[in-house]
């Protein structure tokens, strides 16, 4: 993969277009893997950083930043996966061995996992709604630059994105919640078309 462009500063000149043929390919075309569906290699350290400076670079009216990003890779995932384990059978005390295991094993099926939150300020002239947009945006964005880096990737809530026992092991803050985790890895096979709902029929012109 080329190395990207060395990071803008402030008040540098910045083009205001960037045809890209591929580009256009890419979102014309672009399908989730599902993260059962990926093997290794995921990014390496180097490419998550890279991946994560691209999706900082999304809309953010008021310029609050208002996301952050939890990377598990390596052994992280199965720690985090062990708590998670311990919460779910706390919850499902009934639940069968096979199935604890296999919520430990959720962030198991992909190489590496990138935690997305949405981290607003409240009471700003910004409103959150706005706010949790930009944090969906940098979410799409990841999904894009991870493609285009060669990677497959799917964008995932499910309950842990949601569980008032997942916050503080990812010690979120008051006005913090998780927009979802970004599974990435290498895709075991291509994926198909899905049903998708007609665009068309969601089109009016005033």
């Amino acid at each position: 993969m080329p190395n990207l462009p060395l990071e803008p500063q402030d008040n540098d000149p910045l083009p205001s277009t960037h045809e890209s043929k591929e580009t256009l390919e890419l979102l014309a075309l672009r399908r989730s893997t599902l993260a059962r569906e990926m093997i290794e290699p995921g990014p390496n350290s180097k490419q998550v950083d890279d991946l994560i400076r691209m999706a900082s670079r999304v809309p953010d009216h008021g310029k609050l930043g208002p996301w952050r990003f939890i990377v598990f890779e390596g052994t992280a995932r199965a720690r985090f996966g062990k708590e998670l384990a311990a919460i779910f059978r706390q919850d499902e005390p009934s639940a069968d061995e096979e199935r604890v295991l296999f919520e430990q094993d959720r962030l198991m099926r992909a190489p590496t996992v990138i935690c997305v939150t949405s981290n607003v300020t409240p009471d700003h002239k910004v409103p959150v709604w706005e706010q949790e947009l930009s944090t969906g945006a940098a979410c799409q964005t990841l999904l894009i630059a991870a493609q285009a880096m060669g990677f497959a990737a799917q964008w995932i809530t499910e309950w842990y994105a949601f569980h008032d026992k997942v916050g503080p092991l990812l010690e979120l803050g008051e006005h913090e919640r998780v927009a979802g985790y970004i599974y990435l890895g290498t895709a075991k096979s291509e994926p198909t078309e899905r049903r998708r709902p007609d665009w068309r029929s969601r089109v009016t012109r005033f």
